[in-house]
């Protein structure tokens, strides 16, 4: 974000949300960290109300953001895979907490 500092200053919590903001994000990152290494139509799958525009840029945002993998083979039809980034992994105890506090908490 080119205007980052100027709006939001050095806050570690700002910088957080603005690179894992949206619906969708956590959830992604936490089927890909279960599945470690998914390819799109499973991911898709997995997240079946998210639309595909919608997971398109969310992947696109996240591998831009170095918190996932993808890699694409050169074959037809073509083979995309998606894995966490170290710097993904590396967001897998904030996950755990986030579900087993909604594990806990749920009305």
């Amino acid at each position: 974000m080119d205007n980052f500092n100027d709006r939001y200053g050095e806050c570690p919590m700002y910088y957080t949300i603005s690179i894992l903001e949206g619906k969708w994000k956590w959830i992604i990152l936490w089927e890909i960290y279960r599945q470690e290494v998914v390819r799109y139509s499973r991911l898709k799958e997995a997240l079946h109300s998210i639309a595909h525009k919608t997971l398109s840029q969310q992947l696109k945002e996240l591998e831009a953001d170095k918190i996932i993998n993808r890699k694409q083979y050169n074959e037809v039809p073509p083979k995309v895979e998606y894995s966490l980034t170290d710097r993904g992994k590396s967001l897998i105890p904030i996950l755990e907490m986030m579900s087993n506090w909604g594990q806990d908490n749920r009305l």
